[in-house]
């Protein structure tokens, strides 16, 4: 059996802000949740991602920059060579190379966005600060080139350890709309933002008319749900259910996973989009 994996990430990741991993797998038409893992190190994820497969595995952080912000820089536009370049520049050039983009443009539309961007409802993978999505991109995509992962549609690994990018904001806006959820901050960790909790979940286990896959889970994991205020857990298990969607596609004949087979293969797509 195929298992399931989904990761909520941090490229700095501590004992205060951990990467968290939940692991499942499907059975019948829900997806079971087995097992909640957290790291504090970089290393330790690392090792993590050499777990054997079979598995899927949906990692909420970019795997692509825009095609206009890499033409416009003249960096590489093949996936593997541009992920290496972006790979040896240290943050400092990042920052200053996408600043400097950014300075040339107008107001409102200072960034450059991917194709999937909009769809997804998600940050440009280009952004810096709030949140920073490229340093997240810098320090996660190359730790899964080095583990020889499967990237559908970029760069063939060992297809038994399979890498998809999933953005779990998409399907908590399906149901909450712009309802906040979660926060770092103590004090903004509110019963309002509790109670949000309490309502996804309700609908990630027992349906919603925008959710396309439904969750099972024992009341202890339910629990650790909702009480994570940082909301890294449950956001770990809508990556996870995103890539149990993506392995449906697969087992249906699609080999890029439900990914659209005319989208950019230098600026990827996240699944579900």
């Amino acid at each position: 059996m195929t298992r399931l994996l989904g990761c909520d990430y941090s490229s700095s990741p501590s004992k205060r802000k951990q990467i968290v991993i939940a692991w499942g797998e499907a059975a019948g038409d829900r997806v079971v949740l087995k097992q909640l893992q957290f790291f504090s190190t970089l290393e330790d994820f690392s090792d993590c991602l050499l777990t054997p497969g079979p598995w899927v595995g949906g990692f909420d952080l970019p795997f692509g920059l825009p095609r206009e912000l890499l033409e416009t820089l003249g960096w590489p536009v093949d996936w593997l060579s541009c992920m290496q370049y972006f790979a040896q520049l240290s943050r400092e050039d990042i920052r200053a190379q996408f600043a400097q983009f950014c300075n040339a443009r107008p107001a409102g539309g200072k960034f450059a966005h991917r194709a999937t961007d909009l769809p997804a409802g998600s940050s440009p993978s280009m952004k810096w600060v709030n949140p920073p999505v490229a340093f997240m991109m810098h320090a996660g995509v190359p730790l899964l080139i080095q583990a020889g992962v499967h990237f559908p549609g970029l760069h063939d690994g060992d297809t038994q350890r399979v890498a998809l990018e999933t953005y779990p904001g998409m399907w908590a806006r399906r149901v909450l709309q712009r309802q906040s959820y979660k926060n770092d901050s103590a004090d903004k960790q509110t019963t309002e933002r509790w109670l949000a909790r309490k309502n996804l979940l309700h609908a990630l286990v027992w349906g919603h008319e925008e959710l396309p896959v439904r969750l099972k889970l024992s009341s202890a994991m339910a629990d650790a749900l909702v009480d994570d205020a940082s909301g890294d857990s449950i956001d770990a298990v809508i990556c996870m259910m995103q890539a149990a969607w993506a392995q449906q596609r697969f087992e249906q004949g699609d080999a890029l996973y439900g990914l659209p087979h005319d989208m950019d293969r230098l600026e990827g797509w996240i699944v579900n989009a």
